[in-house]
């Protein structure tokens, strides 16, 4: 595999998969700047997508074929994707500790925008 078919797979479902490139003119004096903010932005973005990828695993361990019976969040594309349906599928189906932690879930994604 060629080192673009690496980039090119990294950016499309890889780590960078839900990142974009940008590309900017700023003052010589601020680049610095620029970049450490873009660096904290990923740092964030990253965070948030662990947090997610934690509330999925720990829905799944507490709560498993009885919230999960009908719904394959394999098939689903991106991780806001399987937090909003295990949200759903929480507060719907789940008892009051899983109401609960849907609606953090929810609370949580609707902060990621």
């Amino acid at each position: 595999m060629s080192a673009k078919e690496r980039i090119k797979r990294y950016r499309e479902t890889g780590g960078a998969a839900d990142l974009v490139r940008v590309e900017v003119l700023v003052p010589r004096a601020r680049r610095d700047e620029i970049v450490r903010v873009a660096a904290e932005f990923r740092a964030k973005h990253r965070v948030e997508k662990d947090r997610l990828a934690e509330f999925i695993r720990m829905a799944a361990e507490r709560y498993g074929l009885r919230v999960f019976d009908n719904i394959d969040i394999d098939k689903l594309d991106d991780l806001p994707q399987k937090a909003r349906v295990v949200a759903n599928a929480l507060m719907e189906r789940g008892d009051a500790r899983a109401y609960a932690m849907g609606r953090k879930m929810a609370f949580e994604l609707r902060d990621a925008r």
